[in-house]
């Protein structure tokens, strides 16, 4: 994976402003809903929105900047042989370095059983891996034991978590998967994947992944469980005369009556038009925030306007507040 902020854009020593502002600039240009005709801009959202959660996490950039995670988020350093979990962390014997382990195995034939006569290699498996290890390596019968279960992010779409889809998940061993996302699923739900785990330390089966699942920031929408925020710009006029306006929601554009005599702030809901219903659990709806907008280029005239409606008929919309 790339550096995050060359993927971004942006020096290392940019702020958290610097760096939100430049995510959100590349996730508006390469959005899915923006590039329907550009195969590449979904993964290169995807990429923006990876290198965000890096840089854009104070905990995870100020990790990455000292060089204790890499771009994918996963831990640098050096494992030798059987690093997953439950397994030996270590470099063979006679490998220098710094703070490395080094093991050496004598299981006889070669001198003195260091551990005595009578030693029974099985009792080495035993010191490490508790009395079960034993019995399943003697062949006892007895249950082998499963390995560790490993823990992973998968950072998607908004859309995707919506209407469902694939995403790419960094297993901690180095392993890529490509998983199903459902149709609905919330930030921070969990999905886990049987046997992609880390293996059993004597054979048995292997541990499961589990991925929690990161809604990637929107440029329009916000999130709040199941429901959405949305914040939309309209005119003086409308605001005033009331109008029919187009929305956007996850299913499309859709037309939202504002009714006359709105103020900026007015919220207008949408039912079911959030994240869609999933496991039992209703559909979420949008709140549409209603802001009013001036023309962005000064107009005399309505200047003039404004000058004239303050002298013949002003009012105070703060007298409550006094």
């Amino acid at each position: 994976m790339r550096d995050p902020y060359e993927v971004l854009g942006v020096a290392k020593s940019a702020s958290a402003g610097e760096i939100k502002k430049a995510f959100r600039t590349l996730a508006k240009k390469y959005h899915p809903d923006h590039n329907k005709t550009d195969p590449k801009a979904k993964e290169r959202f995807s990429e923006v929105n990876s290198a965000y959660e890096i840089v854009g996490d104070e905990k995870k950039k100020a990790q990455f900047d000292r060089g204790e995670i890499g771009a994918d988020g996963k831990p640098r350093g050096f494992e030798g042989f059987g690093a997953g979990p439950g397994g030996f962390r270590g470099a063979r014997a006679g490998a220098g370095g710094p703070g490395t382990e080094h093991f050496e195995f004598n299981f006889g034939g070669g001198g003195a059983d260091p551990r005595g006569a009578g030693f029974d290699p099985s009792d080495f498996f035993a010191d490490l891996f508790g009395a079960g290890a034993k019995r399943g390596r003697a062949g006892a019968g007895a249950a082998q034991r499963k390995g560790e279960d490993v823990a992973a992010t998968a950072t998607v779409p908004l859309e995707t978590a919506a209407h469902g889809g694939g995403a790419r998940v960094f297993l901690p061993s180095g392993r890529t998967l490509e998983v199903k996302v459902p149709a609905g699923v919330e930030d921070g739900q969990q999905i886990r994947l049987r046997g992609q785990g880390g293996p059993s330390p004597i054979g048995g089966e292997a541990g499961d992944a589990l991925v929690t699942i990161k809604i990637a920031p929107h440029p329009f929408f916000q999130i709040v469980e199941r429901d959405l925020k949305l914040d939309l710009p309209i005119t003086l006029y409308e605001a005033t005369l009331g109008a029919n306006v187009a929305a956007p929601t996850l299913a499309g554009k859709v037309e939202l009556t504002v009714p006359p005599g709105s103020n900026g702030g007015r919220v207008l809901r949408l039912r079911g038009k959030g994240l869609p219903a999933q496991g039992g659990k209703p559909a979420g709806d949008l709140y549409v925030t209603l802001r009013v907008m001036l023309p962005e280029a000064a107009d005399p005239e309505f200047e003039a306007l404004m000058r004239q409606w303050r002298d013949a008929k002003s009012y105070d919309p703060r007298k409550k507040m006094s």
